[in-house]
């Protein structure tokens, strides 16, 4: 019953999806492609602002070509991106990560996009409308129905604030990090204080480009209170963030404006680069924000009857854009594992224990691999950069990240405890920093950085579902995870075991 004491109206669906940002849209979709009716509830009305505008080539041919949107991707005009450009460690001039280099992601598919989110989000939610989904903006989930069995559906408030209910088999939290349903799952977030900053952005009307034909890719600069973002969205439009630790935090809450200007004046790499440029004054561009920008993982991701996806679920540092890589990628193997429930092929706990094991795999490599990077980074005047040394993760976090590991991060290596962690990040660290060094005098025609174990591991899945999209399939035949574990079906949206 409702407050008036009416019958509060209940609807049927096979899914139903909450959030309708890259990680909804995306599962959503895959899941109405192989004919289950699927509900989207989005709070929000399309199209509307969102930080995080660097993509990488998985997402754009992988994720994006399997969903069948690629092409209307291509046709947005966003800002083509070969890689990532980097003032970052020992070596004080600029240095190119480019995605050709790798032997994994060879032309035509070795670039990304610097998109505007609002422009990208609703690409990806109207396509979901396409293939089927029943997509309704302004609707805000309350809370789920469940039993002591499962979850069964969700009760949510319309536009006009009436209370309807939805019934579903499965449940998909796609509300990002501020879901208010993510505790019906279980289990707790784990917060990185290692990854524990503040990032203070806003956009310029243009700014300098780099030489061709780097001059689409993002610029990371590091300085001495952090590190700086500069992402070239269009000719007439940058934008550019400072991550910095949370003791600036005051500064910032004092004067957000003042503070972000302040921070760009200390890095010269980016303060050139905008000398004489104005701030945007187009909205939603004309102001300058702040986010709490910490690092996060839940211990659990999933109960019979719901799973979490995009940051709902897990919440890794920006500065190797793996934001909307781990979204979609998260989505995309909760809709195998829902697919495969709905069509009773394999056990639930099987199938959705794949999707847990993967997406914490995939989430533990960023993880390694960025606590790495920022080791990597020597500047011993500097508070921010002594506190981001691999010495000083703490334990509680290196034995909560053992636990999310579970042995899988890099292949049969497995963690024996935090101090073996600690090693290990410590070693990659230092392959990191020697593979750069070497970055200025290779042959051009293969990247010392592909070279090292972690950008190996970190990009390997992401390889893969460029292969799924281009070729349908894996260049080579998949193996599971984990002993027991399962594979992908051909087109990417089912489970089975190998060798079928």
């Amino acid at each position: 019953m409702n407050p008036l004491g009416e019958q509060t109206p209940v609807e049927e669906c096979d899914v139903v999806v909450v959030g309708g940002g890259p990680a909804g849209a995306t599962a959503a979709a895959a899941v109405a492609m192989r004919g289950h009716r699927v509900l989207l509830l989005e709070q929000q009305t399309f199209p509307r602002y969102q930080i995080g505008e660097s993509l990488l080539p998985s997402t754009v041919h992988g994720v994006c070509r399997i969903l069948g949107v690629e092409d209307e991707v291509a046709r947005a005009g966003f800002r083509l991106k070969r890689g990532g450009t980097f003032r970052w460690g020992r070596n004080r001039d600029p240095w190119q990560f480019s995605f050709a280099l790798s032997p994994r992601l060879a032309d035509p598919t070795s670039f990304a996009y610097q998109v505007e989110r609002s422009r990208f989000d609703a690409i990806l939610l109207d396509n979901a409308r396409r293939v089927g989904v029943d997509v309704r903006e302004g609707c805000r989930v309350t809370g789920v129905l469940a039993d002591g069995e499962r979850v069964r559906g969700v009760g949510w408030t319309g536009p006009g604030g009436e209370l309807s209910e939805a019934r579903a088999r499965y449940v998909v939290d796609a509300s990002g990090n501020g879901s208010r349903i993510h505790g019906e799952v279980g289990g707790g977030r784990t917060y990185s204080d290692f990854f524990r900053n503040i990032a203070v952005f806003g956009y310029f009307a243009g700014g300098a480009r780099l030489p061709e034909p780097n001059d689409g890719n993002i610029f990371c600069a590091a300085f001495d209170e952090g590190w700086i973002w500069y992402i070239p969205l269009r000719d007439d439009l940058t934008s550019v963030g400072a991550v910095v630790s949370r003791e600036t935090a005051a500064e910032i809450q004092r004067d957000p404006v003042a503070a972000w200007r302040r921070l760009i004046g200390s890095c010269p790499e980016i303060r050139d680069l905008l000398h004489g440029v104005p701030q945007s004054t187009e909205p939603p561009y004309d102001r300058v924000r702040v986010r709490r920008d910490w690092s996060y993982w839940k211990s659990r991701l999933w109960r019979p009857g719901m799973v979490l996806v995009g940051d709902a679920a897990c919440f890794v540092d920006p500065v190797l854009s793996s934001g909307v890589h781990l979204a979609t990628y998260g989505a995309l193997l909760a809709a195998r594992s829902l697919n495969s429930g709905l069509a009773g092929t394999l056990a639930e706990d099987r199938l959705f224990d794949e999707f847990q094991a993967r997406y914490r795999h995939e989430y533990s490599l960023f993880y390694e691999f960025l606590v790495s990077f920022y080791d990597m980074h020597q500047d011993e005047r500097s508070y921010f950069w002594k506190a981001r040394k691999v010495t000083n993760v703490g334990a509680t976090e290196l034995e909560a990240f053992v636990d999310l590991v579970g042995g899988l991060a890099s292949g049969d290596a497995s963690l024996a405890g935090a101090e073996d962690a600690g090693t290990r990040l410590a070693s990659a660290s230092s392959a990191l920093d020697e593979a750069v060094g070497r970055l200025p005098g290779s042959d051009g025609l293969r990247n010392p950085l592909f070279e090292t174990a972690s950008v190996r591991q970190v990009f390997q899945e992401g390889a893969v579902l460029q292969e799924r999209g281009v070729f349908g399939g894996p260049l080579e035949n998949e193996t599971p995870l984990r002993p027991g574990g399962l594979v992908a079906s051909e087109d990417g949206l089912l489970w089975r075991e190998p060798g079928r």
